[in-house]
């Protein structure tokens, strides 16, 4: 019997490296130290593809998040299979992997966590991906499977972000223009100080001006003017020279949130401005022109607002940002808006880091933003997002919860789930359905009528009686407990005309035919306190199903008709009989 010829040896695959730019700046993923090289090859080569400022994920938080998702699934693939892994490929794969990534995910997070949709929608999406680049690279139940993220629900959408209560919203607003006025102060000043200085080589480094001189035309200081000794020797050492002529990190934040809380730009459209923004300026409007990244078709996107020359105007505000920010966009070369100096020179402004976000809770805090009450009770925590939030609330508040007038620059479905569903409009909105109802309820019934000794209406909406109509509700033979009827057999409940009435006895309340005199008043408080009582034998939704209509139409449509006077008499002849009423034996049927 002859040997068995050894396997080909596994071929070696080199190093997964890739580069990709994000916020103009570039990054290196390297995916070589993964197992499953097989299998990581094609996945790493679609999320090149999707991701960077030429693919559809353009923000880096959310590529390094797949990157994360991406990692997980070959840890967990590699351990499923740890004999086969240095082979494991496309075609290797079966459904049963994916669901038991699943399961682990769903025990790890627990089913409270959003994480095991997100972590499977993205391997999912890889996968799919990869199988169009090479058809039939999976299985057909493969391919079946690639076809959802997961086999369970999950935690559901957050619900979004609310809006700052507006006492807030402008405090964080008068708080930021108070800044970006002390801003322009200090450079203002510091140029006037420029222009009146000399060339520090020849007359010295001891005056400010000079020292000012030479960073307005040969840029700002670095760690290499440490060393001179008036430099040296200042407070704030070099910082504290440049910050005269140019804008610092600290110095975007105001501006942002000003500029947001004026125009409600989404933050990272704000802070991604470039120099030549502002276009169509006529009758005192502006366009601003911006970049939305994750705008579905076309990302390019402009606002109409206010032009002037001051700072409560966006136009305004934007020109003078465009004013500050011109010496450093000089000495970077670009054509972004937003440039700030830094110890090693100037730079174009928000990179990828998490230090404006530490500079915005630092200028929260220093103007005291943290002392103030947001919703709930807590205090308050400067979020951009919610500042944009908060002007389309006061926008949704101005357009009274009109969602057409509300909708600029959304779809009405993303307008209404994101910025009208929120509790700062549960207010607005319960009006709008009490008011709705009151108006369904008011088209359904009539107002009642309530007539004086002579049977004229008190109300000067109300039409004239008849003289039959007259005749009928002066008659004490009309009465029907709580009202006259003008004619008991023509009731709008009957069925055929000549029937007697067959509404139950507080019915008539609801009734065109009734008539409320003084007559009645007795009648009418004696049952109101009666309704009253009964609050405290049934549940409050059983007492607004049976008696919640007849108590809204006594007290809010006849007893406010009648005077002050006429009430006072009526109740002490109510009570004349004692502290009971005297419940006719209907309605002690009815509710026995």
């Amino acid at each position: 019997m002859s040997l068995l010829e050894p396997p080909a040896p596994v071929p070696t695959l080199g190093p997964i490296v890739f580069n990709l730019v994000f916020d103009g700046r570039p990054r290196r993923i390297d995916l070589s130290e993964l197992p499953c090289p097989r299998l990581v090859r094609p996945l790493a080569r679609e999320l090149a593809d999707i991701g960077g400022q030429d693919g559809t994920v353009r923000e880096w938080s959310g590529f390094h998040q797949m990157v994360r998702h991406l990692r997980a699934f070959l840890d967990f693939a590699a351990a499923a299979e740890p004999g086969l892994a240095d082979e494991l490929g496309l075609d290797d794969l079966e459904p049963e992997l994916l669901d038991a990534w699943e399961t682990k995910l769903a025990a790890e997070y627990g089913p409270d966590s959003g994480e095991p949709h997100a972590a499977l929608r993205t391997v999912v999406r890889l996968l799919r991906l990869a199988d169009q680049t090479r058809p039939d690279a999976l299985s057909i139940p493969m391919q079946a499977r690639v076809g959802f993220a997961t086999r369970h629900t999950f935690q559901p959408r957050p619900q979004p972000l609310d809006a700052y209560p507006l006492p807030v919203f402008e405090a964080i607003q008068a708080a930021a223009l108070a800044d970006v006025r002390a801003i322009r102060d200090r450079i203002a000043a510091g140029e006037r100080l420029a222009a009146g200085g000399a060339n520090p080589q020849v007359e010295g480094w001891a005056r400010l001006e000079n020292v000012l001189w030479h960073i307005a035309r040969h840029g700002p200081l670095t760690s290499e003017y440490r060393q001179v000794r008036p430099v040296r020797s200042r407070p704030g050492g070099v910082g504290g020279f440049n910050e005269h002529l140019l804008l610092t990190a600290a110095d975007l934040v105001p501006f942002v949130v000003l500029l947001i809380s004026q125009t409600g730009l989404e933050p990272e459209c704000a802070k991604g401005l470039r120099a030549n923004c502002l276009v169509n300026p006529a009758r005192g409007f502006v366009s601003i022109a911006y970049v939305k990244k994750r705008a579905r078709n076309d990302s390019h996107k402009t606002i109409r607002v206010s032009d002037g020359g001051a700072l409560h105007f966006p136009g305004g505000l934007i020109r003078l940002a465009l004013r500050l920010t011109a010496r450093g966009r000089h000495l970077t070369g670009g054509d972004a808006l937003w440039t700030d100096v830094r110890r090693d020179g100037v730079h174009t402004s928000f990179g990828t880091g998490g230090s404006f976000g530490r500079r915005i809770t630092e200028w929260a805090t220093r103007n005291g933003l943290d002392t103030l009450t947001d919703r709930g009770g807590d205090p308050v925590r400067l979020d951009l997002r919610r500042l944009r939030k908060t002007y389309k609330s006061r926008r949704y508040l101005q357009a009274a919860g009109v969602l057409d007038d509300f909708t600029a620059g959304h779809s009405p479905q993303v307008a209404a789930a994101h910025y009208a569903d929120i509790d700062a409009h549960r207010e607005l909105h319960e009006q709008a359905i009490e008011a709705g109802l009151t108006q369904a309820l008011e088209v359904a019934l009539p107002p009642p009528v309530v007539a004086d000794e002579h049977g004229r209406p008190l109300d000067t909406d109300t039409p004239a009686l008849t003289s039959a109509q007259v005749s009928a509700a002066m008659s004490e033979q009309s009465d029907v407990f709580l009202a006259s009827c003008t004619d008991f057999y023509a009731s709008p409940f009957g069925r055929t005309k000549g029937t007697g009435c067959p509404v139950a006895i507080w019915g008539c309340l609801e009734c065109s035919n009734a008539v409320y005199t003084t007559r009645h008043l007795p009648s009418l408080l004696a049952f109101t306190d009666f309704l009253d009582a009964q609050r405290e034998d049934l549940s409050e939704a059983e007492w607004r199903a049976r008696y919640g209509l007849a108590f809204n139409r006594i007290t809010t449509a006849i007893t406010p008709k009648f005077t002050t006077e006429q009430i006072i008499t009526a109740r002490l002849i109510a009570e004349a009989n004692g502290q009971h009423l005297s419940i006719p034996a209907q309605i002690l049927e009815h509710i026995t």
